[in-house]
């Protein structure tokens, strides 16, 4: 890898992509590209996208988010979170560059409840999840170089996310019905981008060659219900917070009920485990006051 490789880096107004246009400029000429810029519903355009700009690493946190939506607009979820990760893989191979992508717990069942270690048998249980898992699946085909780092309940200052919706509704309304039954880790951006960057960090500076899939989620765990009543504390609102099962809160796409990533394979590859969720949380809101 070159001293300053050029960067591609898709969905670059998301809350993970804005994050990593910081950390990722101290290690080369990022290029980065909002849906605009580049359609990844256009498998052409994001093959003629890369070959223009002949990057040496592509990072793509960009997809199809809207996991209820997902349900309904399955062609768009499938172009945009299964063929165009294919794509970008194929242009990697082609010209031996470096591709990380970002999935999600949703490639699981959520049965058990333990955390989900990289081998464990995905059976998704929404159309999101089923495309993400046949994105993971396309990269692994192609060949090239690969890291897919699995996270979960992704949040942070800027787009749509839970921290944002609960800071809102906890000001709006009295009360607020919030699902207890699923659990998994919070995971915020910054943290998702930062190391990001110092794995490829150390992959500049020392080598690697177990490319593959890794688990990429803050540290311990809670519900949704936790996570909301973290934020309140944080925030200090009044409202009521109460505690409901997900058969309760029926939506178009089924959750998984265990969300828990298992971290270990990261810290083993590269000595780095993200910090606690209630630590990254204080931090968040933190630096939103400012």
């Amino acid at each position: 890898m070159s001293a300053r490789p050029r960067i591609l880096l898709t969905g670059a107004n998301g809350q993970v992509g804005w994050e990593l246009r910081r950390t990722l400029s101290c290690l080369g000429e990022v290029v980065a590209l909002d849906s605009r810029a580049m359609n990844l519903a256009d498998a052409n355009a994001v093959r003629q996208k890369v070959r223009e700009i002949a990057p040496l690493i592509i990072v793509n946190p960009a997809a199809h988010t809207a996991v209820d939506k997902a349900e309904t607009e399955v062609e768009l979820a499938r172009a945009v979170n299964t063929i165009a990760p294919g794509v970008l893989a194929e242009e990697a191979e082609r010209r031996d560059a470096l591709l990380v992508h970002y999935s999600t717990d949703y490639v699981f069942n959520g049965s058990g409840t333990t955390p989900r270690r990289e081998d464990d048998a995905c059976d998704p249980l929404n159309v999101y999840g089923k495309t993400k898992l046949e994105g993971e699946r396309a990269i692994q085909a192609s060949g090239c170089r690969h890291l897919i780092f699995r996270t979960s309940w992704v949040y942070g200052a800027r787009g749509s996310n839970f921290l944002l919706t609960m800071r809102r509704l906890m000001r709006e309304r009295p009360e607020l019905k919030i699902v207890a039954d699923q659990i998994g880790a919070p995971t915020w951006c910054r943290d998702l981008a930062e190391t990001t960057a110092l794995v490829l960090s150390q992959i500049s500076a020392c080598g690697f060659d177990q490319w593959g899939v890794f688990h990429m989620s803050n540290g311990g765990e809670t519900s949704w219900h936790g996570f909301a009543e973290a934020i309140q504390v944080l925030d200090s609102t009044d409202a009521r917070l109460l505690p409901i099962p997900s058969s309760d809160y029926p939506t178009p796409a089924q959750r998984p009920l265990n969300s828990r990533l298992n971290n270990d394979r990261l810290e083993q590859a590269f000595g780095l485990r993200l910090q606690d969720w209630q630590a990254a949380l204080a931090l968040c809101v933190d630096e939103m006051r400012q």
